[in-house]
């Protein structure tokens, strides 16, 4: 009996894992366009900016702002706000997504997801002048301000994925035996993957977005670059920081994709 009941357990995730698709489960395959077309893009316009600004005259203004590792260094705190930032929404929204679709915390669900409406509702840079006065200028304030901004997708996709899940697939594992966590880990988050993935894909390129604000909290990153040369006026610094920061977007989202593919449980693809 016990025997069976182990069998009957691997029977169900097997079916769970290969069984009926969700309406929002679409084919994702890793084609050639995929792997290929916006890596080309970026090398395209990252060397036609690099060209355009060896060719166009710099005043001593705009090699100030361009001189050293001031570009490179720029990016790499872009980088790690977005990075930072991304890691915290999803220790945050994750597990309160989860929470929010257990027991009585059902109820929460509603005003908690209001709540994360309203972070994202705010205007970014409104919310960030409103953390600075709090906190004091510096990388903390930025951080906060664009998780409260990014928090919403990855909340709102990881309950819309966990509460999609067809209620008899839940009812048969539990018939089976398995206990709550056991439902949780190998039945619902499987399924729930799909939808959790894109809202962090969402986050991932919000976060690049709302970094450029750091900028105006004294948390650095290519925001520098870009209020630097709208405040001096120089358009070879402003172009630069720009187009680093949408090549970032771009990278960051086509990443997020792979990512989404591969780490999509077997069984969830349609033929």
């Amino acid at each position: 009996m016990i025997g069976g009941g182990r069998d009957s357990a691997a029977e169900l995730t097997d079916d769970v894992e290969r069984g009926p698709v969700a309406p929002h489960q679409r084919t994702t395959r890793l084609g050639w366009q995929r792997l290929v077309t916006i890596p080309l893009l970026l090398l395209v316009a990252l060397a036609a900016t690099f060209i355009w600004l060896s060719n166009v005259h710099l005043d001593s203004i705009a090699r100030n702002s361009l001189q050293g590792d001031t570009v490179p260094v720029a990016l790499w705190q872009h980088v790690l706000l977005t990075a930072v930032s991304t890691f915290f929404v999803l220790i945050i929204a994750i597990p309160l997504g989860i929470a929010l679709t257990r027991g009585a915390l059902r109820r929460a669900g509603p005003p908690v997801l209001a709540l994360a409406n309203i972070g994202q509702a705010t205007p970014a840079l409104g919310l960030l002048a409103l953390l600075v006065i709090w906190l004091g200028i510096g990388r903390r304030a930025a951080l906060i301000g664009m998780v409260a901004y990014a928090v919403l997708p990855v909340l709102s996709n990881t309950v819309a994925g966990l509460r999609a899940i067809d209620p008899t697939l839940i009812e048969a594992a539990r018939g089976i035996g398995m206990s709550a966590t056991g439902v949780l880990l190998r039945v619902e988050l499987p399924l729930a993957v799909p939808l959790i993935l894109a809202g962090v894909r969402t986050a991932l390129v919000l976060n690049v977005g709302t970094a450029t604000l750091a900028t105006f909290g004294g948390g650095g990153g290519l925001g520098d670059l870009i209020a630097s040369g709208i405040t001096n006026q120089r358009m070879p610094v402003l172009v630069l920081g720009s187009v680093l920061t949408v090549a970032l977007a771009l990278l960051v989202d086509w990443l997020a994709s792979l990512a989404e593919v591969m780490l999509r449980p077997r069984g969830l693809e349609v033929g």
